[in-house]
């Protein structure tokens, strides 16, 4: 890993999503880095100085007790998950997390581009634009097809008023948030949405992806095999996987 891609894997881990992990310092990047700076109360120059670089090493999935005490039990039964249509997982069969790595390989490797067939910006940067997400070879076209099943069930309001159209983050190599496990994100395997309004230990009806206007939206995603974490155990609603529990 280049400096120029450890650089903006630590800023996505941190919150601060880079768009793809290409290892071009652009200008999202270089905006990134300014938002981070701004955050931690630093110069925003946007140069990853000496106190940019060791702000960025400290751990990015340290969280609050109470954070920690609702996610601490991230395995659950397949009988646990009331809220999920199992019939609906029609597409595909991934493995459950304690197989990830056999099945996606080492982290952070065989990443692809997945365009995105609607206008969707950076939620730290609302004015910033993207195109694309990075995500697992195994997992492209899936992701794909969700996207423009959403592209073609939302007009442009409705998934501005979801929150649809803001990108949380999709490869990250890192720890789960309060764990020492690799997050789902480390395999290019999981996509977050609106983290803003969907925060990790929020349920529902406070998180915004919990309500019934996203159903359609968890539908599409579930129909593919795709889990997510809100509607299995009502935390961590920004958050969708290609993994079972």
């Amino acid at each position: 890993m280049t400096f120029e891609t450890w650089l903006q894997s630590r800023l996505t881990a941190h919150g601060f999503a880079c768009g793809p992990i290409d290892g071009v310092v652009g200008p999202i990047t270089r905006s990134a880095i300014r938002a981070f700076e701004t955050a931690r109360n630093l110069t925003a120059d946007g140069i990853a100085d000496e106190a940019v670089v060791s702000a960025l090493r400290q751990s990015a999935s340290k969280v609050d007790p109470e954070t920690a005490e609702a996610v601490k039990d991230r395995l659950v039964s397949e009988a646990e998950i009331q809220t999920i249509d199992l019939a609906d997982l029609k597409t595909n069969s991934w493995p459950r997390q304690s197989g990830v790595p056999a099945y996606y390989g080492a982290v952070g490797t065989r990443q692809t581009r997945v365009e995105i067939p609607f206008d969707m910006a950076l939620a730290w940067s609302k004015t910033t634009r993207i195109r694309t997400m990075t995500l697992h070879e195994r997992v492209a076209a899936s992701a794909s097809r969700v996207l423009q099943t959403v592209a073609a069930t939302y007009s442009a309001e409705e998934r501005q008023a979801l929150g649809l159209d803001l990108f949380g983050g999709s490869l990250n190599v890192r720890r789960m948030r309060g764990g020492s496990a690799w997050s789902m994100h480390s395999w290019g395997i999981a996509i977050d949405f609106d983290p803003e309004r969907n925060q990790l230990k929020w349920g529902a009806p406070k998180a915004r992806l919990s309500h019934a206007d996203a159903l359609p939206f968890w539908k599409a995603f579930e129909a593919e095999g795709w889990l997510s974490l809100g509607r299995a155990r009502n935390y961590d609603w920004m958050h969708v996987q290609a993994a079972r529990l």
